[in-house]
């Protein structure tokens, strides 16, 4: 496998010619990854940088996955204007336990090292800290620009913050990584690791930076905004929320997402394409093609417009139908809701529902139509 195999789609390897010596030293490269657990899914815009891992696991290096239990408790500011809402121990724990099986829908098990960084980061006593802060400056850790910007807008900034990046460097240093990995966004976190590398010794690593994904609503693809797609979601679902890519980014999802360009000819033809196939990657050709029928039945012959949006399914198993119509689907009362269910104008994935008390697994990931003209995609919460 060549360099340019290796870093396809890549935004920067630095420094110039630095992988090429890392290759060079004729042993498997150990090749970090580090995802922070905030939330329980891995979408497909997360999945970019596990791609490149998996393209260094398949000439034959070992991927190191670190799973952020630690750094999780303070939260990765990259981005944020504000700071990030600390997570219960539960919730951490709880998404923790999700992220390898996600994880090993791209990566490949026997060349996949799996590590959390508590590991090492719970054991450092307070003068190990004092001595990771002294790898670096406080003006080295303003000129990052969600700080600077939060500064200049007189917002506050954590001291907590300012140690995230520290903290992921160590991981660097825990794994003794040859190469890093991350989103464009990541890429001070990912140069804060060579830093921190060389004061404790080591040989720098070698830093890749894959393109953030851009979703159908023009935002980066984010569990906290909705406009996902989670690696392990329902193939109906996953195939749905593909379909809403606008033709003008068809181009750039088939070469981010599925590593290759998009086919020649009908922009309908290539997206039902790149839905089956981010629907066989994680459920296979069988669940891809039902995905597909099922999307032909309630979409595209049912009538329902191709940009359905999301509606979340209220707490409570059962569901009560005409609560949910009357609170998301604009019905005007209870009673004109039953009446509508009565009269078989509601439907679930096309089909006429007759109950008034649905269960919750039954609903979601099911498209709900109430009339001829209000339409939902059920999603948990």
């Amino acid at each position: 496998m060549t360099v340019a195999d290796l870093t396809r789609n890549a935004v920067e390897v630095l420094p110039a010619g630095g992988l090429e010596a890392k290759l060079k030293l004729g042993r498997p490269l150990r090749v970090k990854l580090g995802i922070d657990v905030t939330s329980p899914d891995v979408h497909i815009g997360r999945a970019i940088p596990l791609q490149r891992m998996r393209a260094f696991q398949d000439a034959g290096h070992t991927g190191v996955l670190i799973i952020g239990d630690y750094t999780t408790r303070i939260g990765d500011p990259s981005g944020r204007s504000a700071e990030r809402p600390i997570l219960s121990d539960e919730e951490i724990d709880a998404n923790a336990r999700t992220y390898l099986e996600q994880a090993m829908v791209v990566l490949d098990p026997d060349r996949t090292e799996v590590r959390y960084n508590g590991e090492w980061l719970a054991k450092l006593s307070f003068a190990d800290v004092v001595r990771l802060t002294r790898t670096i400056t406080v003006a080295r850790l303003l000129e990052r620009d969600d700080f600077a910007k939060r500064m200049a807008a007189n917002l506050p900034v954590s001291v907590s913050e300012l140690l995230y990046p520290l903290m992921q460097a160590y991981d660097s240093v825990a794994i003794e990584a040859d190469v890093e990995l991350g989103g464009t966004d990541q890429l001070y976190n990912l140069l804060t690791g060579r830093e921190v590398m060389q004061h404790y010794g080591l040989e720098p690593q070698v830093v890749l930076t894959t393109p953030l994904l851009v979703s159908w609503d023009g935002e980066k693809m984010s569990s906290s905004m909705g406009n996902n797609i989670p690696l392990t979601s329902a193939p109906e679902e996953m195939f749905g929320r593909t379909m809403r890519i606008p033709d003008a980014q068809l181009g750039a999802w088939w070469t981010l997402v599925a590593d290759r360009d998009a086919p020649a000819g009908d922009p309908l033809a290539s997206k039902l394409a790149l839905a089956r196939w981010i629907v066989e990657r994680s459920h296979g050709a069988e669940a891809a093609a039902a995905a597909e029928a099922h999307f032909t039945r309630v979409v595209r012959e049912g009538g329902a417009p191709e940009d359905i949006p999301d509606v979340v399914l209220p707490e409570g198993d059962p569901v009560h139908l005409p609560a949910l119509l009357v609170g998301s689907f604009g019905v005007g009362s209870t009673s004109d809701a039953r009446r509508l269910i009565a009269q078989g104008a509601v439907k679930l994935d096309g089909a006429p529902i007759a109950e008034n008390d649905v269960p919750r697994d039954r609903l979601a990931g099911a498209v709900l139509q109430a009339g001829k003209r209000r339409f939902g995609r059920l999603v948990a919460s």
